[in-house]
């Protein structure tokens, strides 16, 4: 006989899962005892919050889920910032948890029991409202069954996270040897396939661009979800478009490219948003135009019935969701864009050009144009306190096709957006689903393990504060990603709001000696107050085998939302953020 715990390890080796994050604890203990001798490699960080970011930048950098897991009322608390970033930003995730259920004792209210009976918490509410679905199975065979789904649903259609909680029997007892229902072989059971658009949709998007004078593609995460790199740079030229994209859709296409236009949005490029408002035809792929990448809807932006909008999107529900489409192409990125990219071969590009659409050189003027908000007088600044606009170009200067920059939210977010120009494909992802705080430093720890790349974390104090820990872990699994810390002793973005010193509480920060504290977490600290100091720094950081945290003394003066919000933006009011 075989235990069901030993029958889900047994699982995930079979789905090639590579790595499980996550804390000791209740019934997930269960697993852990069988994990040492598996090929799932445990990365146990200092709590699960951390652990479910790592998990979520897993999934987001490979397209195929990390397993988060831990005890029930932590997952469903602590745990639950990757989760929601997976959620809404489409990151492939399972969580494997437990409701720490305490048998005939269960009504009873003990302490920490979550499978919703009076008196306890209700751990299957909290996640129904973020997974994409999630199972309570109450025997091993839907134990075994409940696991399986749980990988095909993380990646099927739009990515996001799933989960299975542990509950009594249904772990702890052996797994029958002649199950009915049976359980199938688990790659099998797994499997999921992708979806293509309809070749009437696919002729009907030909036609718009083709007939088209000023072409723009606005590309989201949904590229970065499919890989869809190459299929997205094949339509742009065969179509003569320039290329903008969404926050989370930053490099899926290069920003040094001669059609790229930058990043949409309310803090977005100016020349990116303006070559979007003045395009005729617009390709939307795998981006749901939310309010902040649509400088929340101001009427001049994106304008249905003057513009055409082909919408590209794996979920039915999402194309023409924001905007009303002309045509819509439901299946996987690189499956419509391949589509695309086939139907616009030499001929059909002849006939364009013939015809005064594609070719007709404004997409590449106009993209060159956009460019050049990428910089600002403020980037060559030998100011000190260092100027975050410089902070940003010596990190660009770091940043090489085999880099990759794990970006914050607040004011360094977006720092980062409008002034790091990326050289290549997958060389920058932010915390834009859920934008939380402290996304950076584990998500900088995840990436490393993941793709054994060079790695830059890059957040502000109070964020880096939050997670630090992370460093810790990176220190652990022999990791050593370059963490930078944009410090302004403050909650810069909330304390930029104020319309006086002090009239908002809680925006200054103890100013804490990071220095320290990477040393005491076994990495190497070091303070940059002098901007020509910083790139070697950077450089050293990369260079090393152990984690460097540099704390980065930035101008606190710096109005982040007063320079870089969009005209357009500001045409609707102001911060919404």
């Amino acid at each position: 006989m075989t235990s069901t715990a030993a029958a889900v390890v047994a699982t995930l080796e079979e789905l090639d899962v590579e790595y499980l994050f996550g804390y000791p604890g209740g019934r997930v203990i269960e697993l852990l005892e069988y994990l040492p001798d598996s090929e799932v490699d445990v990365v146990r960080p200092r709590d699960e919050r951390e652990a479910s970011v790592m998990a979520e930048v897993h999934g987001r950098l490979t397209g195929e889920p990390a397993v988060l897991a831990g005890q029930g009322p932590w997952i469903g608390s602590l745990g639950m910032m990757g989760q929601m970033e997976a959620r809404l930003a489409s990151s492939p995730m399972v969580v494997l948890t437990e409701a720490s259920e305490r048998g005939e004792y269960s009504t009873l209210a003990p302490y920490q029991q979550s499978r919703g009976d009076y008196g306890g918490l209700s751990l299957p509410s909290i996640l129904d409202g973020v997974a994409k679905e999630w199972w309570f199975p109450r025997t091993p065979t839907e134990t075994l069954r409940s696991v399986q789904l749980a990988f095909k649903h993380a990646v099927a259609n739009r990515p996001g996270p799933t989960a299975v909680i542990f509950d009594g029997d249904a772990i702890t007892e052996d797994v029958p040897e002649d199950p009915t229902p049976p359980t199938w072989d688990a790659s099998e059971q797994a499997r999921t396939w992708d979806a293509a658009p309809t070749e009437g949709d696919v002729a009907a998007a030909v036609d718009a661009l083709e007939a088209a004078e000023r072409p723009v593609i606005v590309a989201g995460n949904g590229v970065h979800a499919a890989g869809a790199y190459d299929e997205l740079a094949a339509v742009a030229e065969a179509y003569d478009c320039a290329v903008a994209t969404s926050y989370l859709g930053k490099s899926t296409y290069p920003e040094t490219a001669e059609r790229a236009a930058g990043v949409i949005g309310s803090f977005g490029h100016e020349g990116a948003n303006r070559i979007v408002s003045e395009a005729d035809t617009l390709l939307v792929v795998g981006c749901r135009m939310n309010p902040m990448d649509t400088n929340w809807q101001a009427p001049e932006f994106i304008r249905p019935g003057e513009q055409t909008i082909i919408h590209a999107d794996i979920d039915t529900r999402n194309a023409g969701w924001v905007y009303p489409a002309d045509v819509g192409l439901i299946g996987d990125a690189a499956e419509s864009l391949a589509a695309l990219a086939d139907a616009g071969g030499a001929e059909s590009l002849a006939a364009l050009t013939d015809a005064g659409g594609a070719d007709s050189g404004w997409a590449i003027e106009r993209a060159a144009d956009a460019r050049e908000w990428f910089a600002a007088p403020a980037c060559e600044s030998d100011a000190v306190p260092i100027k975050p606009q410089r902070a940003v170009k010596e990190i660009q200067g770091a940043v090489d096709a085999d880099t990759i920059v794990t970006a914050d939210s607040g004011n360094n977010r977006f720092w980062l957006l409008y002034y790091l120009q990326t050289p290549a494909t997958r060389t920058y992802f932010g915390s834009g689903g859920v934008g939380g705080m402290g996304w950076a430093v584990p998500a900088a720890v995840s990436a490393a393990l993941t793709t054994d790349r060079d790695v830059i974390g890059v957040a502000g104090d109070g964020g880096f504060a939050m997670t630090m820990n992370s460093v810790e872990t990176a220190v652990e699994y022999g990791v050593a990603p370059t963490f930078v810390v944009l410090n302004d002793t403050s909650l810069g973005m909330v304390r930029q709001m104020q319309h006086e010193d002090s009239d908002i509480a809680g925006v200054e920060f103890h100013d804490t000696d990071f220095l320290k504290v990477a040393e005491a977490f076994g990495a190497v600290g070091k303070r940059i107050t002098e901007p020509g100091d910083l790139g070697e720094a950077l450089e050293a950081g990369k260079a090393a085998d152990t984690p460097h945290v540099l704390d980065i003394r930035i101008d606190r003066e710096e109005d982040m939302a007063d320079q870089l919000a969009s005209s357009f933006y500001e045409s609707v009011g102001g911060l919404h953020e």
